[in-house]
């Protein structure tokens, strides 16, 4: 059975960085500045450091309130392959 992964915490640091905590427990630093490289209109604003530090849980996703948000899943399964979460909690 797969588990659903949610975002419940996230906080803007020094920008393009987030600290994300997860529905598992695990948390970590993801630098969004490929993202932001990436470009894009939804993106664009999120170069502006007072936009990108408005970061929200909705849904279980970090969003912005242009409405751009990202999938929780796949930040979480990426982050875990490149050694950026934390230990997973005990059970």
């Amino acid at each position: 059975m797969i588990e659903l992964i949610k975002l419940i915490e996230v906080r803007a640091l020094e920008h393009p960085r987030l600290w994300l905590k997860f529905s598992d427990g695990r948390e970590g630093v993801r630098d969004l500045s490929d993202l932001l490289t990436e470009g894009g209109a939804m993106v664009e604003p999120l170069r502006d450091p007072a936009m990108f530090a408005r970061v929200f849980v909705q849904f279980g996703v970090p969003t912005w309130p242009n409405g751009f948000d990202l999938d929780a899943m796949a930040l979480h399964d990426e982050m875990a392959r490149a050694g950026l979460l934390s230990p997973p909690r005990a059970a």
